[in-house]
């Protein structure tokens, strides 16, 4: 019993002046409280030997906890460059977070990092606290702080990313969002934002790279093949195109622009059929039911069947007269059938309806229609030249990526 109290006594002792001496050297009071509660510890343990209290096993352990075992967890801590300090002070401010006191929890955050600028934990508190905030370019400049800290904070990474994309620093955004992707490429967000951002900013080449080598961690993803789809479009490359909006149909039924698109893609080979069946699977969408209903109309009008091209277009005109009739007037395809084709004498959009096509898939929309205009007087042998000369560019370019890799 003795001897188990003089080894406490020395043990005890020696960790009180070694976390005396850093409370000395980093000039860090908060080590005082340490120090109260080792005194506690060690006088419980001298009451114990100078007057021969036995103490009950409740206040045994509190001695040692107390003196030693809390010391040394601190030490370990400090090893791992966790002072005592962050440790305090990234608790206050938790505290005020959970009471909903912003101002003290940045408070607290910022003499943290005054005191120790290197603690990654005060940066991407004081990150997220000004993201919350709307505070971007001071949120950007502490993920920043916390991301060359560490520099696997892949969050943050894209958090900034998509903080610069607000702020419309596109070049700045997509570059982070490049970097991002070379360490992580399966990042899946990460490959989402950087495509939209390519897509928007014209690159298209760049979005199939992008994407394509996103499918090789995420093949069934429906958002990757349909914006994958979209980039080929927007290259007039019709044929990959095709192929990238089947798998997203095939994965997801209810994507309806990707089966619009389908059918435009079919009216540009001049596939009627394929085009009918993919038309009229888009007209359970809203948005895209008027457009629908006026590309079956000019189909069957194509096919010599008026009766079905007339009960088409008057849906389409119903649907949306004003976008619709503009559209009739232009086209000479109708010009047969003008005489029963109800014009309305107000002509108005659709009230109260949502526009739930995104601008990369009215770009697309647009161009497809465009595509289908200028094929339109194209033969058969042309239409086949058109797909021939596609595959032959497809085979070259990725000979060329090939070369690049070689060397």
């Amino acid at each position: 019993m003795l001897i188990e109290q003089l080894i406490f006594t020395v043990i005890a002792f020696v960790i009180f002046v070694y976390m005396f001496f850093r409370m000395i050297r980093n000039n860090d009071t908060t080590y005082i409280m340490i120090l109260v509660l080792e005194a506690i510890g060690i006088a419980l343990n001298f009451l114990e030997v100078l007057f021969g209290i036995k103490l009950n096993m409740l206040l045994v352990i509190l001695k040692y906890i107390l003196s030693i075992i809390l010391p040394i967890v601190i030490m370990i801590l400090e090893k791992r460059n966790i002072t005592l300090f962050e440790m305090v002070y990234i608790r206050k401010a938790k505290i005020f977070l959970f009471l909903g006191d912003n101002k003290k929890a940045k408070q607290a955050l910022i003499k943290l990092v005054e005191k120790n600028e290197n603690s990654y934990k005060a940066h991407r508190m004081l990150a997220e606290i000004y993201d919350q905030e709307g505070g971007m370019r001071k949120a950007i400049d502490e993920y920043v702080q916390a991301i060359d800290l560490n520099k696997k904070d892949y969050d943050s990474y894209y958090r900034v990313a998509e903080l610069l994309n607000h702020l419309n620093k596109k070049d700045e955004a997509s570059e982070m969002l490049f970097n991002l992707l070379n360490k992580k490429p399966e990042m899946y967000k990460a490959t989402n934002l950087l495509g939209e951002i390519l897509l928007d900013s014209g690159r298209y080449k760049e979005a199939v790279n992008i994407y394509q080598e996103a499918l090789r961690y995420n093949p069934v993803s429906y958002e990757l093949n349909y914006n994958l789809g979209i980039a080929y479009t927007m290259l007039n490359d019709f044929q990959n195109a095709k192929i990238c909006y089947e798998k997203a149909a095939d994965i997801n039924s209810l994507i309806y622009n990707a089966k619009y698109s389908l059918a435009q893609i079919a009216l540009i080979y001049k596939d009627l059929e394929e085009a009918e069946k993919r038309f009229l699977e888009s007209i359970d969408e809203e948005e895209l039911s008027a457009d629908a209903y006026y590309e079956l109309a000019k189909i069957y009008l194509l096919k010599g069947e008026k009766e079905k091209a007339i009960k088409y277009i008057n849906t389409a005109i119903d649907s949306n007269s004003k976008k619709i009739v503009q559209r009739v007037k232009k086209e000479p395809i109708f010009i047969p059938i003008m005489a029963k084709i109800s014009i309305p004498f107000n002509l108005e959009e659709p009230t109260g309806q949502e526009n739930k096509l995104q601008p990369k898939e009215i770009r697309v929309k647009e161009h497809l229609e465009k595509m289908s205009e200028i094929t339109r007087n194209l033969s058969y042998n042309d239409i086949d030249l058109l797909r021939k000369n596609t595959h032959q560019k497809e085979i070259v370019e990725k000979g060329q990526e090939e070369r690049e890799k070689e060397n």
